[in-house]
């Protein structure tokens, strides 16, 4: 059975020690999986030591393979090995080292793998090729986001934060976790239910339970919690949920962070560009009046119910969110398989704008209003180049190789999810992100095409 090898090389302009301790950090693993990846990660988001296992869930159809991985120390200094214990391959090898550069400026990441294709001889004439370009995906992804987060956390380079984080297991909290710990912070979740271990922090947003002993001494608190708006249709009781959830939690939260003694010092509290209605072609900033409707109203009652974190002397910043880009959830993702299929198409006449931000900008950016001291009250959480949703299937059909011929017309999206269509599928809010620019927050992915081709890994 014949050995592969598959060698990656990343020049990275940060220090080798540097570049070594994220790599080893909790929550690397995570950090770098594509999204179009489709992984789950039981036991990823502790600390690297020899011996440690990673257990992994790959979905193949209706079977779940599970995949655990060993880590070992390395042969050579700043240097480990992960090595299959279990999973598809009859040999899975995978070496990280890191050297410093001869110029003493920045240093290499050598990503070597030795692996043996199951199926003998004829697994490897016929899987070999493509194994190895999904390798060759991988690992530029993997490239791409080491080098983006290290010079994200040297441009706010300071002492390392304790945050609390709810929602953590949603989209944006999911990807936020493991960019903060990769940085160096420490991070604990908030959650409802019993606690696994000693980072979760129970609270009962529904109830208004939560403990203020618990919430002492951390000094940034992330709150994304709250019902996914985009579930489901908007019955009464649905809406009713989604208001709660979000109202009421935060308000919970706020209540017993202000009887906190050692208070947080900020509060990012998460918001959404509904809270502008639906404004046509007007471009929308933070200054801009809100609009009607029930989000619009949703969101002018969650950011009024951080009034008590304010009133306690807290920076609070209402991070009103886009339409958020990545393959693992949220409206890109289900919008991908009928796209794939040539299915895909504008919404009504497509002239509506969608403001949307590219998940690994929104979690820099969170971590950017974290450290900004001169950001508070509402920061647009978008891309600075907004699109009409006709231009958006373009640009998403482009990337994916497609055609872009069936579009949903008005009355079908207003007959399928009534209200839920009115305000998420067919208003234009056209929202550009002054106060981050502002602030010298730098996009990695302004543009569509190219955040679409970052998230999706078509990058040319």
């Amino acid at each position: 059975m014949r050995e592969r090898v598959f060698v990656h090389h990343a020049r990275l302009d940060a220090p080798p020690e540097e570049v070594f301790r994220w790599l080893t950090r909790p929550g690397a693993l995570a950090r770098l999986t594509p999204g179009w990846e489709p992984v789950e990660f039981t036991s990823a988001d502790r600390p690297l030591a020899p011996g440690k296992r990673v257990h992994l869930r790959i979905p193949l159809g209706p079977l779940r393979l599970h995949w655990v991985a060993e880590h070992q120390a390395g042969e050579r200094p700043l240097s480990f090995r992960d090595v299959q214990v279990r999973g598809p391959f009859p040999l899975w090898e995978h070496v990280h080292e890191v050297q410093g550069l001869p110029d003493g400026r920045g240093s290499m990441l050598e990503d070597r793998v030795r692996l043996r294709l199951p199926f003998g001889a004829l697994g490897d004439r016929l899987v070999w090729a493509h194994v190895e370009r999904r390798l060759a995906r991988l690992f530029a992804h993997r490239e791409r986001v080491l080098a983006a987060d290290l010079a994200r956390h040297q441009e706010l380079a300071g002492v390392p934060m304790k945050i609390l984080v709810s929602g953590s297991s949603g989209l944006v909290g999911s990807a936020l976790v493991p960019f903060l710990t990769t940085g160096g912070h420490q991070v604990e979740r908030l959650v409802r239910g019993k606690p696994r271990d000693e980072r979760e922090i129970a609270w009962d947003p529904s109830r208004g339970v939560a403990d203020p002993a618990r919430m002492e001494g951390f000094d940034a608190v992330v709150h994304l919690a709250g019902e996914n708006i985009a579930a489901g249709r908007w019955t009464t009781e649905r809406m009713r949920r989604i208001q709660g959830s979000r109202i009421q939690g935060t308000k919970t939260l706020c209540e017993t962070l202000a009887r906190v003694q050692r208070r947080p010092a900020v509060l990012v509290a998460a918001s959404a560009v509904g809270f502008y209605g639906d404004r046509g072609n007007e471009l929308l900033t933070e200054t801009s009046a809100s609009g009607v409707g029930f989000l619009a109203e949703l969101c002018r009652a969650w950011e009024g119910a951080t009034a008590p974190a304010a009133d306690a002397g807290m920076r609070v910043v209402n991070l009103r969110i886009g339409v958020v880009l990545s393959a693992r959830g949220g409206a890109l993702a289900r919008m991908l398989l009928p796209f794939r299929l040539g299915l895909g198409g504008r919404i009504g006449n497509g002239n509506q704008f969608m403001s949307w931000i590219a998940l690994d900008d929104l979690v820099a950016a969170i971590q950017h209003t974290i450290r900004s001291l001169a950001l508070a009250g509402p920061v647009n959480a978008v891309a600075p180049n907004p699109v009409s949703n006709r231009e958006f299937t373009r640009v998403l059909a482009g990337v994916l190789h497609r055609p872009a011929i069936a579009p949903l017309p008005a009355f079908a999206a207003r007959t399928l999810l009534g209200k839920m269509a009115e305000e998420l599928l067919l208003a234009s809010q056209r929202v550009v992100p002054d106060r981050l620019t502002a602030a010298d927050f730098r996009f990695r992915w302004p543009d569509l095409e190219g955040a679409l081709r970052h998230v999706l890994g078509r990058l040319k």
